[in-house]
C-alpha cells in the first residue's frame, strides 16, 4: 500500500470522526424549528456539498427568509459543542495517524465542513498538529464529487495525485477521489452503509475501521 505513496489526505465527517450523526440532528431541529419536517431524500441530496453549498440548497429548497450566511453561522452555532466535546474519533484513526506521520508520509484534510470545526475537533482529540494543511471544499470552485478539494490539499502537499491516498466515508467523496486520480480506501460509516455496494465498486479497498490496514 505505501509503495510510491507520499500523502495521505483524509475526508473527515465519517472517516476520522463519528460524527454524521450530528448533522441529520442538526437538519431536522433546524427545520423543525421553521415547522418543516425533514425530508427522506435530504441527507443523500446534500452529500459531498460544501458548507456553502448545502445552505444555499437549504434556502432555495425551503424558501427560507435568513441569508446564506446567517444559515451557516446558525449550523455552527449548533454543532461547535458537539465538535468540540462529544465527537469521538473513528476506530483507530488516531494511532493510524501517528503510524503514517511516523512514516514521513504528508498527511492533509480535504472536507465539505467548515474550517473552524474541523480545527476544532482535531485539535480536542490532539491530532491537529500531524496535519500538513486542512482544506474546506468552500475554499475551492465546486464540492464533492467534484475534485477540487482533494486537488487542492495535493498541491498544497506539493505531491501529484497519483501517489496521494485518500480515506473516506461517502460514495460522493469516493468519487471526487477517483476524479482526482487518486487512490481511494472507503471507510465504512452507519450512514453510508446503505450505499455500500456503490461505494466499493469505485474504491480501491473498504475497510470497516483503521485496524484492518495491516
Amino acid at each position: 500500500m505505501f509503495n510510491k505513496l507520499e500523502a495521505v489526505i483524509f475526508d473527515l465527517d465519517g472517516t476520522i470522526v463519528d460524527s454524521m450523526w450530528i448533522w441529520e440532528q442538526i437538519d431536522i431541529e433546524f427545520l423543525e424549528k421553521r415547522g418543516i419536517e425533514l425530508p427522506d431524500d435530504l441527507q443523500k441530496a446534500v452529500e459531498g456539498m460544501s458548507f456553502t453549498e448545502t445552505a444555499i440548497y437549504f434556502k432555495n429548497r425551503f424558501k427560507l427568509k435568513e441569508t446564506v450566511e446567517e444559515i451557516k453561522e446558525e449550523w455552527h452555532k449548533m454543532a461547535y459543542d458537539f465538535y468540540k466535546n462529544r465527537v469521538p474519533l473513528k476506530d483507530g484513526a488516531k494511532e493510524f495517524i501517528q503510524y503514517l506521520k511516523s512514516q514521513n508520509i504528508r498527511l492533509g484534510i480535504g472536507t465539505s465542513n467548515s474550517k473552524e470545526l474541523a480545527t476544532e475537533v482535531l485539535r480536542s482529540h490532539n491530532i491537529l498538529h500531524y496535519f500538513n494543511t486542512i482544506r474546506t471544499s468552500c475554499e475551492v470552485k465546486k464540492g464533492k464529487p467534484h475534485p477540487d478539494v482533494f486537488l487542492k490539499v495535493a498541491d498544497d502537499l506539493k505531491v501529484v495525485p497519483k501517489n496521494c491516498l485518500v480515506f473516506e466515508d461517502t460514495y460522493a467523496g469516493v468519487l471526487a477521489a477517483k476524479r482526482a486520480g487518486m487512490k481511494v480506501f472507503a471507510v465504512a460509516d452507519k450512514l453510508s452503509f446503505p450505499y455500500k455496494d456503490e461505494i466499493c465498486s469505485l474504491a480501491d479497498k473498504y475497510i470497516k475501521t483503521f485496524k484492518d490496514i495491516a
